[in-house]
């Protein structure tokens, strides 16, 4: 589809701000852009550190699902797994306890200032919460570089991990731990080195990642995401990036539309905000979240508006990264 109009994504702008209950990956309020497109409410959300070339492929993303149609779902019904950031172990049952019926946990790890007492206290916590059955994943955003991943995962493969997202940045990195902790059966998943790389399907090229992590929003789009999975021939977790419920549900189109899907995802997270713009918000019923289009409540979205400052902001990036679209290839095209 042609990309719309500048003034037109301007005129259908609001830009949010959430409160979370819980500091997470270094915020405590989650901005956003929403985009009331003709196809349903869609969510332009790049993390404000990012360059405009990197955020330009979340506009892509937020246009096509807020200007088309989902892509044909396979399940109505996508089971997802509960997030607990980075907090003291004492705080875990309080996390948990906004997650209804959620079978997997995944634990944030390698949090800067923190040492590995603090991962392995956590992920206790969580195994005791979790009993025997329940199931376990680690995230390190690639904090770890690769002996201390190593390391990491000895003292912390007593907690039967259902598998480790991003320990090391490199793919190099990531295919030497796999070899090393082979015989540990703790297989590995990919995030970063997948959204935000040149080449998505490198890692899967060099054998770097048992399982793919996968998000809508900074790889283009739900059908270029589609279309990743079946190239890369490996196994897809559909993750959030903290994202709004209105971005969420653009997650869980993705993962409804996935040919396979046997891994819980992680597109729970909005039981870490405190508010939010959809009624109901799409949190976890029974461990599961229902593929749709959310409702979103305009009198929410106006009362979490940021100062004029911060609106203006986004404004103003979203102008620069359509000027990016606009001016070349658009991600779809890859």
């Amino acid at each position: 589809m042609p990309l719309p109009a500048l003034a037109d994504l301007l005129d259908r702008a609001h830009v949010v701000a959430l409160p979370l209950t819980t500091r997470f990956r270094g915020v405590d309020v989650r901005e956003a852009l929403l985009l009331d497109g003709p196809a349903g409410w869609s969510e332009f959300s790049p993390f404000t550190e990012y360059a405009d070339d990197e955020a330009a492929v979340w506009l892509a993303a937020a246009v096509e699902f807020g200007w088309m149609p989902a892509p044909e779902p396979v399940r109505d019904r996508v089971a997802v797994n509960a997030t607990v950031p980075a907090v003291a172990a004492d705080r875990v049952l309080d996390v948990l306890s906004r997650y209804d019926g959620c079978r997997t946990v995944k634990v944030k790890v390698a949090e800067r200032g923190q040492v590995l007492a603090d991962d392995v206290a956590r992920v206790r916590a969580v195994r005791e919460a979790l009993g025997p059955e329940g199931r376990l994943r680690i995230d390190a955003n690639g904090a770890w570089n690769l002996d201390e991943a190593e390391h990491a995962l000895h003292a912390l493969a007593e907690f039967d991990l259902e598998y480790v997202e991003q320990p090391c940045a490199s793919i190099d990195e990531l295919a030497e731990l796999r070899r090393r902790i082979h015989y540990m059966g703790i297989p590995v998943a990919a995030d970063e080195s997948v959204r935000k790389a040149d080449d998505p399907l490198a890692v899967a090229r060099a054998g770097a990642a048992d399982i793919l992590v996968i998000k809508a929003q900074p790889l283009g789009g739900t059908r270029r995401a589609l279309r990743l999975v079946a190239e890369a021939g490996l196994p897809a977790v559909v993750s959030s990036a903290l994202d709004t419920s209105v971005g969420l549900s653009m997650g869980v189109a993705l993962a409804a539309a996935l040919p396979q899907l046997e891994y819980d995802c992680g597109l729970g997270t909005a039981s870490l905000f405190a508010a939010d713009v959809a009624s109901p918000a799409l949190r976890p019923v029974s461990g599961e979240i229902a593929a749709g289009r959310v409702a979103v409540d305009r009198d929410a979205v106006a009362a979490l508006a940021p100062s004029a400052e911060r609106q203006r902001w986004w404004r103003e990036r979203l102008e620069r990264c359509h000027a990016v679209l606009a001016s070349g290839p658009r991600p779809e095209d890859d």
